[in-house]
């Protein structure tokens, strides 16, 4: 297993960041690894609510299937999918509102057998897109 998290705090309300954490139309304008919806993102945005997503994971395309599993509309996200070469990936994205600006933090996990061989380069990689997606995502709402 590979475990990333990557926290921000972006001087912003929870409503602005979590409509542009949710805008699956333009979700490649913050999120680093994204590519591209095959059939478009999950509409309507529900817990059981299946997509797929095309990504960059370690520089190279992943195509996953993703299932929605947690919804608090400006609070939580969580996702699971399952990706190339049997690895199942889980993805949480969590807002915690204080005052006028709101804590962001991104939780991912990896887990599968092709995992263990490449752990370490998978974490570095994660958390510098997850890092990176922050960036731009708190540029988006300032």
């Amino acid at each position: 297993m590979a475990a990333v998290t990557a926290q921000a705090r972006i001087e912003a309300p929870a409503g602005p960041i979590w409509e542009q954490l949710t805008d699956f139309d333009h979700y490649g304008r913050w999120n680093a690894t994204h590519t591209g919806f095959p059939q478009g993102g999950p509409d309507p945005l529900r817990v059981g609510a299946e997509y797929e997503e095309n990504m960059k994971l370690m520089g190279f395309p992943a195509e996953v299937h993703w299932t929605v599993r947690e919804l608090l509309p400006e609070r939580l996200l969580e996702i699971r999918g399952k990706g190339p070469m049997g690895v199942t990936l889980t993805m949480r994205y969590a807002l915690e509102p204080d005052g006028e600006a709101t804590t962001v933090r991104i939780d991912g996990e990896f887990t599968g057998a092709a995992v263990s061989l490449m752990a370490a380069k998978l974490k570095a990689s994660a958390s510098t897109a997850l890092e990176s997606s922050l960036h731009e995502l708190a540029a988006l709402v300032a």
